[in-house]
């Protein structure tokens, strides 16, 4: 019998690392590194050696990160940032060698009942805060001729879904600022890609599993399958280990020729 997409099998967890990344003496900047997809990318990357400025507005979130052990000589640096200051976040990524784009919020609505202050929010958060973390880091990346931005993106930086304007808008704008710095940083040493998953077993993920099944009077697990994992082939949600996985490879010297791409990770849901 196979295990519920909910609930975590053993077999769905990826088994160690797959990517050999030597990052020692590297500085990486990691947004929404408190939970999810961002705390799973702070760890991979300071177990490949990196010194991780792990930044988030959740404070306990990053506490408790901070108190993760380490095996790959790395570090971990909590840095309490609300992302919406744009000039503190600015400020926060100067020194970074590598950048990853990764907070972001979520909210279900139809375009005619939907908050456009919350939009502005959302916007906000996971595309002018992307460019002013950009503006901060890439003078130190041209200077010294090398530098790796992985922008987590996600399939609806590719496909829109109904309800979900501000996401879907802020994820398409996200694609299109990678795809221009993957050309103006090429010269100098940089590259800039994105990671597209489906749907990443997060808490964001998890409020949206409550807020449907609320929304339309059906269990989570029905929300999930019905839904969520309708249009996908392999019927389970995506690990944030997994994705950090695919994070750590663009950050590896094998990678300096993948630039200005999308890397989707998605079970198949794009190949329809």
């Amino acid at each position: 019998m196979s295990a519920s997409p909910i609930t975590r099998s053993p077999l769905d967890a990826p088994a160690g690392r797959t990517v050999a990344v030597d990052l020692s003496g590297r500085t990486a900047l990691v947004s929404g590194a408190a939970s999810g997809i961002g705390r799973a990318c702070a760890l991979r990357l300071a177990a490949a050696g990196a010194r991780v400025r792990a930044v988030d507005r959740d404070v306990d979130g990053l506490g408790t990160l901070a108190h993760e052990d380490v095996d790959g000589g790395g570090s971990i640096e909590p840095r309490p940032l609300d992302l919406t200051d744009l000039d503190a976040a600015e400020r926060a990524a100067a020194g970074a060698d590598i950048l990853v784009n990764n907070a972001g919020l979520q909210l279900v609505r139809p375009i005619e009942e939907f908050p456009p202050d919350v939009f502005h929010t959302v916007l906000t958060v996971m595309l002018e805060a992307p460019f002013r973390l950009l503006r901060g880091a890439l003078p130190h990346m041209y200077a010294q001729g090398w530098g790796r931005v992985v922008n987590v993106s996600s399939v609806h930086g590719l496909r829109a879904s109904p309800y979900k304007s501000a996401y879907v808008a802020a994820k398409h704008g996200l694609e299109g600022l990678s795809k221009t710095a993957a050309l103006e940083g090429a010269p100098h040493g940089v590259t800039s890609n994105c990671v597209n998953p489906g749907y990443v077993r997060t808490p964001l993920v998890e409020k949206q599993l409550a807020d449907q099944a609320a929304a339309h009077g059906i269990p989570e697990e029905q929300v999930l399958r019905d839904v969520m994992l309708r249009d996908s082939a392999v019927k389970r949600l995506i690990e944030p280990a997994e994705v950090a996985e695919a994070v750590a490879y663009l950050c590896a010297p094998q990678a300096a020729f993948v630039t200005g791409t999308s890397m989707v990770i998605d079970g198949g849901w794009t190949a329809h």
